[in-house]
C-alpha cells in the first residue's frame, strides 16, 4: 500500500504541475499586474479550502509552530507566484516556467543541507542534465527579447522562492501532520497577508479586472490552478524526497513550452526542443534510486501512517 502511495503521489504531482503550467495562459492574457494576480488567486483559493474543511470537519493543528511554518509556506508561495507572473509578462509563459523549474537546484541544496538527503551520483548526473536542458531551452530569448533580463531575474528568483515554500510544507507535516483542506488554507492566508503591501505599491491602477471574462478567468485560475493543481502537489510534497520533487517539478516547464508553441505560437528552434528532450531524460534518471534507500523510505512512511490512523 505504501508502494502504491509513493507512486500516486508522484503520479498526483506531476498531473498537479501540468495544471499549474496551463495558468500561465490566463496570465498572459489577463490584464492584472502580477502582484495582484498573486492576491486574487490565493484570496479566492482560501475562500474555497475554507469552507472545504469546515465542510470535511478538519481542524487547525494544535501546535503553533506548525501553523506557523504553514503561513510562511504561503507568504515565500505569494512571491514566487507574484514573480513568476513579472516573468510571464516579460518573457512569455514557457520560459518564464522553466525559469521557475531552476527550484530543483534550491530544492536539492535544501534536502542536503537541512534534511540529510544525500544524493546518489545517478541523481547529480541528472541535476546536471537539468540545468544543462533548462539553459537550452532558455538560450534564445536574450536574442530577440529586450526585457529578457527582468524575466530572467524575476523567474530564477520565484524558483528560489517556491523552494522555500514547498520545504515550510514540509516542515509544517514534520512539526505535526496538517489536513490538506487547512494546510492549504493557512498557505493562502499567508500568502494573502504577504501581498497586499507589495500590490498596492507595484499595481496600483491596475489590481480589478476590467471585465466579467476578466473575473471568470480570475476565478478559474484560483480554483483550479491553485485549488486543484496546488493542493496536489501540497499533498504529494510530503510523500517524496525533495530532490525527486523537484525533478518531476520539471514536467511543468515542458507543459508550459508546448503550450507557447502550439497555443501562442511562440518559436521555438531545434535546440530548445533538444533541451526539453534531455530535461525529461533528466526527470527519469532523478526518478532512480537504489533498491535499499526504497525499502528504509517505504518504510518510514509505513510506520507514519500506523502511527497516524491507529
Amino acid at each position: 500500500m505504501v508502494i502504491a502511495s509513493s507512486r500516486s503521489a508522484s503520479t498526483g504531482l506531476v498531473i498537479g504541475c501540468v495544471i499549474f503550467g496551463l495558468g500561465s495562459l490566463i496570465v498572459a492574457h489577463v490584464d492584472i499586474g502580477g502582484w495582484a494576480m498573486a492576491f486574487w488567486r490565493l484570496a479566492i483559493s482560501g475562500v474555497i479550502f475554507a469552507l472545504l474543511a469546515i465542510i470535511t470537519g478538519q481542524r487547525l493543528p494544535r501546535s503553533r509552530r506548525a501553523i506557523t511554518y504553514a503561513l510562511l509556506s504561503g507568504v515565500f508561495l505569494g512571491f514566487d507566484l507574484a514573480l513568476w507572473h513579472e516573468s510571464i509578462h516579460a518573457v512569455g509563459p514557457g520560459i518564464s516556467t522553466l525559469l521557475n523549474s531552476l527550484q530543483i537546484f534550491f530544492l536539492a541544496a535544501i534536502g542536503f543541507l537541512y534534511f540529510n538527503e544525500r544524493q546518489s551520483i545517478v541523481q547529480l548526473a541528472s541535476l546536471c542534465l537539468a540545468m544543462l536542458g533548462v539553459a537550452m531551452i532558455g538560450s534564445a530569448e536574450f536574442a530577440q527579447n529586450t526585457a529578457a533580463t527582468l524575466g530572467f531575474v524575476t523567474g530564477i528568483v520565484s524558483g528560489a522562492m517556491l523552494a522555500a515554500s514547498m520545504t515550510f510544507i514540509r516542515k509544517t507535516h514534520d512539526t505535526e501532520p496538517t489536513p490538506i483542506f487547512v494546510l492549504m488554507q493557512l498557505i493562502s492566508i499567508g500568502g494573502v497577508v504577504a501581498m497586499i503591501m507589495p500590490m498596492l505599491f507595484f499595481d496600483m491602477g491596475n489590481i480589478l479586472p476590467n471585465t466579467w471574462s476578466e473575473v471568470g478567468w480570475i476565478l478559474i485560475y484560483g480554483s483550479v490552478m491553485q485549488c486543484l493543481a496546488w493542493g496536489l502537489i501540497a499533498y504529494s510534497i510530503p510523500k517524496l524526497s525533495l530532490a525527486l520533487t523537484g525533478l518531476l517539478l520539471l514536467t511543468e516547464p515542458i507543459a508550459a513550452l508546448i503550450i507557447d508553441y502550439s497555443w501562442l505560437d511562440k518559436p521555438i528552434n531545434n535546440l530548445q526542443w533538444s533541451g526539453a528532450l534531455l530535461t525529461m531524460f533528466a526527470i527519469y534518471l532523478g526518478s532512480l534510486k537504489p533498491k535499499a534507500r526504497v525499502l528504509r523510505r517505504y518504510r518510514f512512511f509505513a510506520q507514519f501512517y500506523k502511527r497516524k490512523y491507529k
